[in-house]
């Protein structure tokens, strides 16, 4: 008897304790404050992007080449800093293409608190960054990576974008906590659910989805689930192989790149 009441207690303060500390399993602060030239990205622009509630993102910036070029607003994952996603940035750097790139607010000394709804409201100071420069919202492509996707589906069911582009999404927070913590009731316990699966229906603008067959992280159904709710146009790839954080090294990019060039309105 007093063994079953030490398994059911311990159980429950395994529950309290992931409850609690939920925000700092999901979050993962970086102080880092990258500088551009660090990565050889010496056309970029370091500056800080205010949000509505008055928190300064850091954010890296170049305008495209040419006027009529696309600008990509990337959205990155829950961990590292800006230079640790250079190479990607590079990449549509080199096509002409703009960027913008943000880091949230619980990052680079922002001094933010991260959650669903202040993320939020980082992704929307992107978009108005962008919107001021005079970029045409059919020429905006929406990046998000990992967590970052929830944000960028998030922003273009509100949004009239170019495209979207969902580089290792998932359905919900929720599931991925439940496929990771299946011994624990996670439907009751998420706070920042990130409910992509809910949104990704509103999206009018045509989606790219690219995952790795071979992601623990966030496993391949996820992405699968997802690109089953979105509307045409819609077209995904799914990398034998590849795992979370390597879809580059997979030719990622020339999917991405042949997406955009069929998709873009001109």
């Amino acid at each position: 008897m007093y063994f079953l009441v030490g398994i059911i207690a311990g159980y429950l303060l395994l529950v309290i304790v992931l409850f609690f500390g939920q925000r700092n399993i999901l979050y993962h602060p970086d102080s880092t404050i990258p500088e551009p030239h660090q990565y050889g990205l010496n056309k970029m622009e370091a500056l800080r992007i205010s949000t509505e509630d008055g928190v300064q993102l850091f954010a890296w910036w170049q305008a495209p080449t040419q006027s009529e070029n696309p600008v990509l607003i990337y959205f990155h994952g829950n961990a590292g800093n800006l230079g640790f996603r250079a190479e990607k940035v590079g990449a549509f750097l080199d096509v002409g293409m703009g960027v913008l790139i943000i880091t949230w607010r619980y990052n680079a000394g922002s001094g933010g608190k991260p959650s669903e709804a202040a993320l939020n409201m980082d992704a929307r100071a992107a978009l108005k960054f962008v919107r001021q420069t005079g970029i045409a919202d059919k020429k905006v492509v929406l990046y998000g990576e990992s967590l970052g996707s929830g944000l960028a589906v998030e922003l273009a069911a509100e949004n009239h974008v170019g495209a979207v582009v969902l580089e290792a999404p998932f359905t919900s927070i929720t599931d991925v906590a439940q496929h990771h913590y299946w011994y624990v009731p996670t439907n009751w316990l998420v706070r920042d659910r990130f409910d992509s699966l809910l949104r990704i229906g509103e999206v009018s603008a045509p989606i790219m989805i690219v995952h790795g067959e071979s992601d623990r992280v966030v496993p391949a159904k996820f992405g699968r689930f997802l690109f089953e709710a979105a509307r045409e146009p819609k077209e995904a790839h799914f990398i034998a192989n590849a795992r979370h954080e390597d879809l580059y090294d997979h030719g990622a990019a020339h999917l991405v790149f042949s997406f955009l060039d069929r998709h873009l309105e001109q």
